[in-house]
């Protein structure tokens, strides 16, 4: 029996700059890598013993033994990311190969590695092993577990198609169905056929956990199931519900006064209403507060939830609020499944939620706000029975209800599909409509991305992969627009500029932004010093030109209003990817020096598909689609006399839909370095 060492181990101190980078999804505010421990004080050893999973330990080794999948469904917080894993290795699992585990975000796959680490006694490298993009902390001898992001796990595939190094791949969070998950599951259904001694867990919250049990059960005629569901219970009780008579107007009003007719006739108890985004939160937050200024009393904590909110105030809502007043917890769906918040007896559905949706005219992603979906629904009144029966209210009517559909459409089926379709083609798998998506995409979205991936020259008329174009994008771990960008500029001679640009839009925004009074103003005059008329990314690449003239110090950062860590992780990602231009990808390196329409060209050669102009009504539009679009209030051109042609990196849509990363063109750029897709058409030729 191998005894774990508990001698302590110290190393510096961390400045987690892995947190800097961007995530993939634009909804920051549905997701949290936040982490309540309700069982703080206590030592390792009994705070896992506390979770909920501890007593289903036995089950979970039992169903894994029997079935080749497992389907565990449980509420967040019961030690399905760190526990399982450790009873895996226990039992002697990692002897049969490693022990994967993947996140649907980086910040999730460190956090967890660390805290499973620390569990161990170890440091994260050593049994425990992380690895996201640019950052890898495993021991190629003693790593048995691995956390790691969704894309890594694809990336292995490429070179090990059927993952012969695991012995069981648990992916984590699979209820976010987000679209590297969704690819995910269909590959590792392909490879489950191939290897039965593969097992596959599939985490999940309280939805969707059927439809992953049919999607892996591989059962042969007259033999039994190969994958089983198995509920990790949390007490549980009835819920009162209740329906609007007839529609409101305003659904964040309503909300308000909802709250305060709860808050004058229930009895004692807290309540959590569920609202699109963190404006409409903070809204809410404001209505109640000058509701309770002009009561006179103090007797209600009005608390926001969103995931861009800093860890502090996150906690802030788990903690219980004074005697004699009531909590009240105005939350985006972040609170649906990501966190469960203790206390909770009355819930508030606005019957909305914001998405990510694709549009395969203007091939171009946004968020938008649309019902929610009879499961999600669900889920959220799930929340008011966890002590004592409680009371739902939908800020809906009941025919509404019904006409509610029953699950919200998986990412796959609302996003760009370019990387994923890269990838499989990268795989070998010829026919992307025959392969087997848990939620097959829309024929429209997939047709879109192949003419982008063709416009890009990625793929032949015939569909396959070009070489070099099209290899050189599947291998490359960032968008396709970006790294078609970086290829064009080994021939365009401006390389070393464009690797500092793109790894600038690997992070966070390096632009500290003070909460108000003098120091708003200085940090505005600071980055007016940066900003270019050229736009957005050539002002990235002057900031980071400046924080390496000056020796990449805090002191710099400091006195510019600049964030350091994001500079910081910048510049590890840069040397990464010139040392990978180097060694593996055949493009050399050179500098343009300081040539800024070779770069806007460079730019144009990645981007053109995202190009928009400015129509006489004073609005921009896309060249394709003909969609409306503004310039993003933190651009480098908000303030500028608007320029006549532009290409965007990416669309927000909050009040209106907003281009970001923008750079200024000329129009003839585009049929110039982008035949294939523009050309110009006269008043003549249209009649």
């Amino acid at each position: 029996m191998s005894t774990t060492s508990r001698v302590p181990k110290f190393l510096k101190p961390d400045d987690e700059s892995f947190a800097s980078e961007r995530d993939a999804a634009p909804t920051d505010d549905h997701v949290t890598s936040f982490v309540f421990n309700a069982h703080q004080s206590l030592n390792l050893a009994a705070q896992r013993e506390r979770l909920p999973i501890r007593q289903y330990r036995d089950q979970i080794l039992h169903c894994l033994e029997n079935h080749q999948t497992l389907v565990l469904v449980g509420e967040t917080g019961s030690g399905k990311s760190t526990q399982v894993p450790q009873y895996l290795y226990e039992f002697g699992w990692h002897t049969k190969g490693l022990i994967g585990i993947t996140e649907p975000r980086r910040i999730s796959a460190i956090t967890l590695a660390d805290r499973v680490a620390t569990e161990r006694g170890e440091l994260c490298g050593e049994t425990v092993g992380v690895s996201i993009r640019f950052v890898s902390r495993c021991d190629p001898e003693r790593t048995k577990i691995k956390y790691m992001t969704e894309g890594i796990l694809l990336r292995e595939m490429l070179a090990d198609p059927l993952l012969t190094q695991y012995g069981v791949i648990m992916l984590d969070e699979a209820h976010e169905r987000s679209t590297l998950t969704d690819t995910a599951l269909g590959l590792l259904k392909k490879i489950a056929r191939k290897r039965p001694q593969l097992r596959i867990i599939v985490s999940s919250a309280t939805v969707d956990a059927e439809m992953f049990r049919d999607f892996f059960n591989l059962k042969p005629k007259g033999g039994k199931d190969t994958a089983v569901i198995l509920t990790v219970e949390g007490r549980m009780y009835a819920q009162e519900i209740f329906y609007l008579q007839a529609p409101c107007a305003d659904y964040v009003k309503e909300t308000v006064a909802t709250v305060m007719k709860i808050h004058r006739s229930e009895p004692r108890g807290d309540v959590l209403a569920f609202l699109t985004g963190q404006e409409e939160v903070l809204r809410a937050v404001d209505l109640l507060r000058e509701h309770l200024e002009m009561g006179g009393k103090d007797d209600m904590q009005i608390l926001p939830m969103y995931g861009t909110l800093s860890n502090t105030d996150q906690l802030k809502v788990f903690f219980t609020a004074p005697k004699g007043v009531r909590k009240v917890v105005l939350a985006t769906n972040i609170a649906e499944t990501s966190v469960t918040i203790p206390g909770i007896v009355y819930v508030i559905d606005c019957g909305f939620v914001k998405l990510k949706w694709y549009s395969a005219d203007s091939t171009t992603d946004s968020l938008v706000v649309v019902p929610v979906s009879k499961a999600a629904a669900e889920q959220r009144a799930g929340r008011a029975g966890r002590i004592r029966s409680g009371k739902v209210y939908r800020l809906y009517t009941e025919e509404a209800w019904e006409k509610l559909p029953d699950h919200t459409p998986p990412e796959m089926r609302r996003s760009d599909l370019c990387s994923t379709v890269l990838f499989l083609k990268a795989l070998g798998i010829d026919s992307i409509l025959r392969f087997t998506f848990p939620s097959a995409p829309p024929a429209k979205n997939l047709l879109a991305c192949l003419e982008t991936l063709y416009a890009l020259e990625a793929l032949d008329a015939d569909g396959a992969l070009t070489s070099p174009v099209g290899y050189f994008l599947a291998e490359m771990a960032i968008p396709p627009m970006m790294a078609k960008m970086l290829y064009k500029a080994g021939e365009m001679g401006c390389s070393e500029e464009i690797v500092v640009i793109i790894a600038m839009l690997q992070v966070q925004s390096v632009f500290s932004k003070p909460a108000g009074g003098q120091a708003a103003i200085r940090a505005r005059i600071a980055k007016r010093n940066f900003e270019v008329a050229e736009g957005d990314l050539i002002t990235l690449l002057n900031v980071y030109c400046a924080f390496v003239e000056a020796g990449r110090t805090k002191e710099f950062c400091g006195r510019h209003f600049l964030i350091y860590r994001n500079l910081k992780r910048a510049h590890e990602i840069k040397t990464q990817l010139t040392g990978a231009l180097e060694r593996e990808l055949n493009i050399p390196l050179l500098s343009c020096h300081g040539n800024v329409e070779t770069l806007c060209r460079c730019v144009v050669a990645g981007f053109f598909p995202y190009a928009a102009y400015l129509h006489h009504s004073g609005v921009y539009r896309t060249v394709r689609g003909n969609t409306e679009l503004s310039i993003h209030p933190l651009s480098a051109l908000y303030t500028e006399q608007q320029p006549q042609w532009v290409v965007f990196g990416e669309l927000i849509h909050t009040t209106k839909l907003f281009m970001k990363d923008i750079t200024v063109i000329q129009q003839h750029w585009l049929t110039e370095i982008a035949p294939h897709y523009y050309h110009k058409v006269t008043v003549h030729d249209r009649l």
